[in-house]
């Protein structure tokens, strides 16, 4: 048993990239999520096929992974995938949210490195010279970094804002602006097959494992066509995914605050009692503060309830082991055997 865990060990550091045949280039796997974007992924296909065709010196396969679309999307990604085997799709059964189906999409690849790339053309496609460069030279993890965006600032600002809280609230060192965006050596995908978390915070994630990284900074462009499928609940799915995976510190503030709240509570009830018997006819006691007291406690009650609610549904979430997603049709893959 001793002699196998170090072996994986072993695997995992080793300095060296994963070994091909004789004379065939390494596989780049570019995985890209997509739900209703008709109008964006053709361009998208266009533009990291064009980024290969300048690099020459790798094989790629574009990954497709699409989320049951309502629209196009699927019948102009299979008309693609009819004119160029490289091009690879995964169809949905249902929309299963894009935590879930892109990890899926990330599992399936078999490239010696990974690179997740959105199909809205947010994640501009001509960074994947620098993150492939960047890999040569050693690197297992390589990241785009967020320094400014071309949406609304204060979108941006709020995103900044939760990045800061969350990283002061974890307990590992988390990589602030960040989207997932970026290349990923096989061997860190390996080692998640091995966590085999059904529902992962990625970008956590990185962190957790402590492979070696390096951040490349980025302007991200506004989106050029159609509506993004975020909204306030995926958004906010995610905000609670990374505070709920990476820290306990919600829970710890919980019971910190209990005390403090009971210490004052006792210190007012002192007052009012000292008060009363000093003042005994001119100090009436009232309702408003009864009511005002009230619905504070009961405020504060419930915040933690619901803080600790969602560290139950992330434990509801692993219990179960549900696959990320039910697959409803696969296009050229069966060209890998």
């Amino acid at each position: 048993m001793k002699d196998h865990a170090l072996e994986r060990l072993s695997a995992c550091i080793a300095p060296s990239q994963p070994p091909v045949r004789d004379g065939e280039k390494k596989l780049i796997s570019v995985v890209s999520g997509c739900y209703n974007e008709e109008e964006n992924v053709r361009e998208c296909y266009e533009q990291v096929k064009k980024v290969f065709a300048e690099i020459g010196r790798y094989r790629y396969e574009h990954i497709f992974i699409d989320n049951a679309s309502k629209d196009r999307t699927v019948a102009i990604l299979k008309e693609i995938a009819a004119q160029d085997k490289n091009v690879k799709i995964i169809v949905n059964a249902r929309n299963f949210g894009h935590i879930r189906s892109g990890y899926h999409g990330y599992l399936q690849a078999r490239g010696d490195a990974i690179i997740s790339l959105v199909s809205d053309l947010q994640d501009p496609p001509e960074l994947i010279k620098d993150f492939i460069q960047k890999w040569e030279e050693g690197f297992l993890i390589v990241i785009a970094v967020k320094e400014a965006s071309d949406e609304s600032p204060l979108f941006f600002a709020i995103r900044k804002l939760y990045y800061e809280l969350v990283t002061r609230l974890a307990e590992i060192e988390l990589n602030k602006n960040t989207t997932g965006f970026g290349l990923y050596d096989r061997r860190f995908f390996d080692v998640l097959r091995e966590i085999d978390d059904p529902y992962p915070y990625f970008r956590g994630l990185v962190s957790e494992i402590g492979f070696p990284v390096a951040k490349i900074p980025y302007r991200q462009p506004a989106r050029k066509r159609g509506i993004t499928s975020n909204n306030f609940y995926s958004l906010y799915d995610m905000a609670m995914l990374g505070i709920t995976n990476h820290s306990k510190v919600p829970l710890r503030m919980a019971t910190m605050l209990g005390f403090a709240i009971s210490f004052l509570s006792l210190l007012v009830a002192l007052g009012y009692l000292f008060f009363k018997l000093l003042y005994w006819d001119q100090f009436n006691l009232g309702l408003a503060p009864m009511v005002v007291g009230l619905f504070f406690f009961g405020s504060v009650q419930l915040f933690f309830i619901g803080i600790l609610g969602e560290y139950i549904g992330a434990i509801h979430t692993q219990v179960l082991k549900r696959p990320p997603v039910v697959e409803l049709e696969r296009v050229n893959f069966e060209l890998e055997s």
